[in-house]
């Protein structure tokens, strides 16, 4: 079963393009070519861009607050799981206490002289190139263990953020009530009556050769899937499709 994800409101999409982003910056940090560790620092630029255009440290600070908040209000409920219960709050007092702490995310890389004058090139076609950027060529040129020490370095002023970002998307994706569902003539609608979720969850056998196109709002979910040849335009499936849905709000 491939997974698709669909965020209903525009916090939870930049959550998620973080948690993309971390993915792949530590995917190409654990290769030794130097054009692997392009690629991590090129994305290790990416993540600084999406914090600053969001503000991403704040929401995340004002998500981890309401949600400890809520929670503690469940301690005293019959049938709640003290410990567990009290285990998590804990675990979201120290992450929000790292990530409060720190200030500004990424900031002693924003203060790196040589960073700051690679990431404004580095990520323009061809401008990476060794006539280009000599400085950045020799720090390619160095032994790999050399080059992982500083990346290292750089990517473990982001891990505050990124422990989390992971909390709060796991909690999300954990509060999910997933259900079989077909999709009529590969095209499927649920009347919602004005209630609203955060974030969407859709499972496909990968064997149907289908993906799904997926919005929401507060009245309405609406799933079609779609074919994909590579050579033209998606089209409508066109056949009863069976997945599996759920719907996450916290």
């Amino acid at each position: 079963m491939i997974l698709y994800e669909y965020p209903c409101n525009e916090r939870v999409r930049t959550l998620l393009r973080v948690e993309y982003l971390f993915d792949r910056l530590f995917f190409f940090v654990k290769g030794e070519d130097a054009r692997c560790h392009q690629i991590a620092m090129a994305t290790l630029f990416d993540l600084l861009d999406v914090c600053e255009r969001a503000d991403v440290r704040t929401a995340v600070l004002q998500d981890l607050d309401r949600h400890r908040t809520a929670l503690s209000a469940l301690r005293e409920h019959p049938g709640v799981d003290r410990p567990t219960l009290d285990s998590l709050l804990k675990e979201m007092q120290s992450v929000s206490a790292d990530l409060s702490g720190q200030g500004r995310i990424g900031q002693c890389l924003r203060d790196n002289e040589w960073l700051a004058s690679l990431r404004g090139r580095i990520t323009a076609p061809g401008s990476s190139s060794p006539i280009d950027l000599p400085s950045y060529y020799a720090w390619q040129i160095k032994p790999v263990e050399a080059r992982v020490r500083d990346l290292a370095g750089w990517i473990d002023t982001m891990m505050p953020l990124h422990r989390a970002v992971a909390l709060i998307l796991q909690m999300l994706r954990d509060a999910g009530d997933a259900h079989d569902q077909v999709a009529s003539q590969g095209a499927y609608q649920e009347m919602l009556g004005g209630k609203t979720f955060q974030l969407l969850r859709v499972w496909v056998d990968q064997g149907l050769g289908v993906f799904p196109e997926i919005s929401a709002n507060k009245y309405v979910i609406w799933v079609r899937f779609s074919l994909q040849d590579n050579t033209a335009k998606p089209q409508p499936a066109g056949r009863d499709i069976a997945f599996r849905l759920a719907r996450c709000n916290l």
